[in-house]
């Protein structure tokens, strides 16, 4: 299983350098930072890690079509892909809270999405991008001055409609916050769509399309710190999601959390670990299904919920770190990614 981490977009392109060369060399393989609204741009904030490192991946997540045109998303991937000599990737979502600041409305999000994905394809290609699609359009475009490989296109997706979609046209598919069983269920349906393209995953038949889940890493000495870390970024966890709720929560539980989004909402907001009317029963269920929390004493819980995702058909894993994220890659060189060889 290969080990990627996610680190804090809002950080200096400097302190993303030295943390990526420190990723190299514990042996992860790859680096991601997310696109947010109030974030330092992705694309030019990797520019530096790209420089200090020869090995390691490298790209944003998630990039939307929506706030912008899929031509000048790939513009800046293909930039950054030839600072990296072909190391730069990339995940196209479909849009989330960030779009509701903007106000924006996505419209068609499993076609938008695939054609953003279709427009990028073509023009790493290096050939003509002649585009006329139902939401976007490209014509006379050419890129001739690409000399690195291809960049890899990776889909957010973890529901059916864009899990077909992506097993079509893109290069893997990233899913969010997903617990072991939802993720196997998942990945059925993922294989069915392959199979049905001509694709496969790597070990099932012909090697290509890679698979990936983003989970939040909160390990630390104080596991009641952890826990309330973990509690303070429930709101932007995936456990809006009433069929992934539904593996693990009674379905009171379920109707309690999908009614509570304001609530959680206003904690993240405040900071607080707390969120009112959610029973802390409730709150350290979501904690231990859709995210890794533990201690460093601790950490085959860690490794055992990783292989339990490895077993239900994931390639990869990008974790999201927090509070101190060297020493976190550090005991993920040492302690988690050899246990997972």
């Amino acid at each position: 299983m290969q080990i990627d981490v996610i680190l804090d977009s809002r950080a200096r392109a400097q302190d993303l350098a030295q943390l990526g060369l420190l990723a190299e060399q514990q042996g992860l393989s790859g680096v991601w930072v997310s696109s947010l609204n109030d974030s330092r741009d992705p694309f030019t904030n990797l520019s530096a890690l790209a420089q200090a490192t020869s090995r390691i991946a490298l790209g944003p997540i998630a990039v939307n079509p929506f706030d912008i045109h899929p031509l000048r998303i790939a513009s800046a991937l293909l930039t950054l892909n030839e600072i990296a000599a072909g190391r730069a990737r990339i995940v196209v979502g479909g849009g989330g809270e960030a779009l509701e600041a903007l106000g924006l409305v996505p419209h068609r999000r499993v076609r938008a999405v695939r054609e953003c994905v279709e427009i990028m394809k073509l023009a790493a290609s290096g050939g003509a991008v002649d585009f006329a699609g139902e939401l976007y359009q490209v014509r006379n475009c050419r890129f001739g001055w690409l000399e690195a490989p291809a960049p890899a296109v990776y889909v957010g997706a973890s529901q059916s409609q864009m899990l077909r979609m992506a097993a079509g046209v893109a290069d893997g598919i990233m899913m969010s916050d997903m617990p072991p069983e939802p993720a196997e269920q998942a990945i059925a349906t993922l294989d069915a769509a392959l199979a049905r393209a001509g694709r496969s995953r790597p070990g099932t038949g012909v090697p290509g399309f890679r698979t990936n889940v983003f989970i939040a890493w909160h390990v630390y000495e104080d596991e009641a710190e952890a826990r309330r870390e973990a509690r303070r970024w429930l709101f932007l966890r995936g456990i809006f999601r009433p069929w992934l709720l539904a593996s693990f929560l009674a379905p009171e539980d379920v109707q309690l959390v999908m009614a509570s989004r304001a609530a959680f909402a206003r904690a993240f907001v405040a900071g607080r670990d707390v969120v009112e009317g959610v029973p802390e029963s409730v709150l350290d269920a979501l904690v231990d299904n859709v995210t890794l929390c533990t201690t460093p004493a601790n950490i085959e819980r860690a490794v055992t919920r990783l292989g339990d995702l490895r077993d239900a058909g994931l390639g990869g894993v990008a974790l999201r770190l927090y509070a101190n994220p060297a020493a976190s890659i550090r005991l993920i060189g040492k302690r988690v990614l050899p246990a997972l060889r």
